[in-house]
């Protein structure tokens, strides 16, 4: 089993940046791909960036692309993802998973673990 708990969501301004993380515990952070979700009202749960077991490969969705960062810290078991120039769009539940296969988890499947979701809230 691997535990995952978000934290760093809140609401802001368009244009702010806000800095989410995920620390993980129980089995080894490092076995596994990680990623973040997104869930806003009325709509389903998407991937919106993913990171592999090392860190040396990331995928974004195209919307996020150049604002968003996703990294990890193996020594710390820990996930992040950086947020810059939110946009109201931008507005969801931000939820951490774990997946043991990368390749599946950038297409928002496969997932082995979820978190339990941070809100993020972005106004115009």
């Amino acid at each position: 089993q691997v535990q995952l708990v978000e934290s760093g969501g809140g609401s802001v301004q368009a244009g702010a940046s806000l800095r989410l993380s995920c620390a993980a515990s129980g089995r080894t952070f490092s076995d596994y791909a990680m990623g973040w979700f997104r869930q806003a009202p009325g709509k389903a749960r998407d991937v919106v960036a993913a990171i592999n077991w090392s860190g040396d490969s990331t995928y974004y969705i195209h919307s996020v692309k150049g604002r968003f960062t996703i990294s990890r810290d193996n020594a710390l078991n820990t996930l992040y993802l950086q947020m810059n120039s939110l946009e109201p769009e931008d507005t969801a539940i931000y939820y951490c998973a774990a997946s043991s296969s990368y390749a599946s988890l950038s297409k928002g499947a496969g997932i082995n673990y979820w978190g339990k979701g941070t809100l993020v809230t972005v106004s115009s």
